[in-house]
């Protein structure tokens, strides 16, 4: 199946730009330091930021249309968010990304680069080995999903 390089480059910004929004402007404190936790209250922060985040790109995409007239596969459309906000969930459970770093030689030092001591807040900023880890694991599921939406 060929992909439409007009809709994926549109597809692919439009995400992008909703990423940055809906990860840093719509998702609440709340969902933003609960989310990595174990337990329900973990699992319920996530998914609600994942749900946020997935309806600020639906919004996104929609103005695209509206403006450019690309008209996408509904159910290719259906399908990359839902791989996206499946990939996103996936990540910012935490524990799950600093699992990956451990696998790959050299990443996990580079995912604890920045991090606060145990039991301190001697960092409290997002320069992290963590962050750049996580928002290049985004964006390159913004990836996936613009090719599958763009199929």
């Amino acid at each position: 199946m060929m992909t439409d390089p007009t809709v994926f480059a549109a597809a692919f910004a439009a995400l992008f730009a909703a990423h940055q929004v809906g990860d840093h402007w719509v998702q609440t404190d709340h969902e933003a330091v609960t989310k990595g936790k174990p337990g329900c209250a973990g699992h319920f922060a996530c998914a609600s930021h994942v749900v946020n985040l997935a309806v600020t790109k639906l919004v996104f995409l929609t103005v695209l249309m509206l403006a450019t007239g690309l008209r996408p596969h509904v159910g290719f459309l259906a399908l990359g968010l839902v791989i996206d906000g499946a990939s996103h969930y996936w990540a910012d459970r935490r524990h799950t990304l600093a699992w990956l770093a451990d696998l790959i030689p050299g990443k996990s030092k580079f995912y604890r680069l920045g991090a606060p001591r145990p039991g301190h807040d001697d960092n409290p900023s997002i320069g992290t080995g963590a962050y750049a880890l996580d928002q290049s694991w985004h964006i390159g599921w913004l990836f996936v999903a613009a090719l599958i939406i763009s199929a």
